[in-house]
């Protein structure tokens, strides 16, 4: 619910495309100057533990804008405020989720733990994002925040129940040190940067159409938030079909089936440029989630069997910081574009540059190449440093 709740609370309060920018802007900041720190923690703590604090933060951030939107108290810069709290835990919750799995699961069995785990992810998002619709709809963008925030309480009550064992760390190494590891394990890897690479720019674009330029599309052409809601609902069964798809279908080479996929995500956004039917974009949205979740599932499983269980966190927030660190600007730039160029030709520009990016990826053999491996994951051995 929460993306288009937040979304219409925005175009309610300020009727404008660049303040909602700013305030998905501002959610986004945050992770990039963080996200390397969320790896290291996630790295030394327990993961899920994490999860919670971060969990928390984020119920509190929602929540309380909920609270200012239904007394009608909300202010432009309170939303800006409560989004860079929401960051901050996102800096933390995605590294120590993504070196999660493997810690849960046994090697042969975590392209399906991927699959169950996006299918669960994204059955939610159906729901969410057509209840959300209706409900913004209906009874505001206020309460859809009010539910946002507390599914995040729940969320955080799960996870503090998990019991993972860890392996013990003989050493713990300066926070610096600990980021140099991590970027020697990510630049090492010709794979894993350039496919960050790619989706730098892709994420970008597909940011910047989707969640500025998507909504206001929606409320000038398709009769507002129920439309848009119905859009984002198809996406998320684009992407549980993905998952459903992957349950069974096992490929060999991981990353030329999954950049083969996202070169088709940017559909959608042509379809936002050229067609003002809410079934046809609907349908573009639902391609375009079967080839991100196909892309999602296939990148995890490439870091999770390539990369040591012990530096998975650390790369996997050096993954995060490229592959969002343009995204603020394409948040902030897509309503000044669309005002300098118009908004179809904003849209046809964002559709070519996220289809380029990924097709430039499929360029590079590494990437073609990598294939699956299923044995145990990669860890190293804790070393003692000897004392003169």
């Amino acid at each position: 619910m929460a993306p288009i709740a937040l979304a219409f609370a925005v175009l309610d309060l300020t009727g404008s495309k660049t303040d909602l920018g700013l305030v998905l802007t501002a959610n986004w900041v945050p992770q990039l100057l963080l996200v390397l720190f969320g790896g290291v923690f996630a790295d030394r703590l327990p993961r899920n533990l994490v999860m919670v604090g971060s969990n928390l933060l984020s119920g509190v951030a929602q929540g309380t804008i909920a609270l200012l939107i239904l007394t009608h108290h909300a202010e432009f810069w309170q939303l800006i405020v409560l989004q860079v709290f929401r960051g901050i835990s996102m800096a933390f919750f995605f590294p120590a989720s993504q070196g999660l799995i493997p810690e849960t699961v046994r090697p042969s069995l975590l392209q399906q733990a991927n699959a169950l785990l996006g299918m669960t992810k994204n059955g939610a998002n159906i729901l969410g994002a057509g209840l959300g619709g209706v409900l913004v709809a209906t009874a505001g963008p206020g309460w859809a925040l009010a539910f946002d925030g507390a599914t995040y309480v729940a969320s955080a009550a799960v996870l503090a129940f998990m019991r993972l064992q860890r392996a013990r760390r003989l050493e713990t190494p300066s926070v610096l040190h600990e980021l140099a590891e991590g970027w020697s394990e990510f630049a090492s890897r010709t794979w894993l940067w350039v496919v960050v690479a790619a989706a730098a720019v892709g994420n970008t674009v597909w940011m910047g159409a989707s969640f500025v330029l998507g909504p206001l599309v929606a409320k000038l052409y398709l009769g507002g938030a129920a439309s848009w809601g119905l859009i984002m609902a198809a996406q998320g069964a684009g992407l549980l079909a993905g998952g459903l798809l992957l349950l069974r279908y096992r490929p060999q080479r991981l990353l030329f089936v999954g950049m083969g996929a996202f070169s088709v995500a940017a559909l959608p956004i042509a379809f936002l440029a050229s067609v003002r039917s809410t079934p046809v974009i609907a349908a573009g949205y639902f391609v375009a989630g079967v080839s991100l979740e196909i892309f999602s599932i296939t990148w995890a499983m490439a870091l999770q069997q390539y990369i040591p269980l012990e530096k998975l966190s650390r790369v996997s927030a050096y993954d995060a910081l490229g592959s969002i660190v343009f995204v603020p600007l394409g948040l902030s730039l897509a309503g000044p574009v669309a005002d300098a160029i118009g908004l179809t030709e904003a849209l046809w520009l964002a559709a070519a540059l996220g289809t380029a990016s990924t097709l430039a990826a499929l360029c590079v053999r590494d990437v073609r190449d990598l294939r699956r491996r299923d044995e145990a994951p990669i860890v190293a051995e804790p070393m003692l440093e000897a004392v003169p």
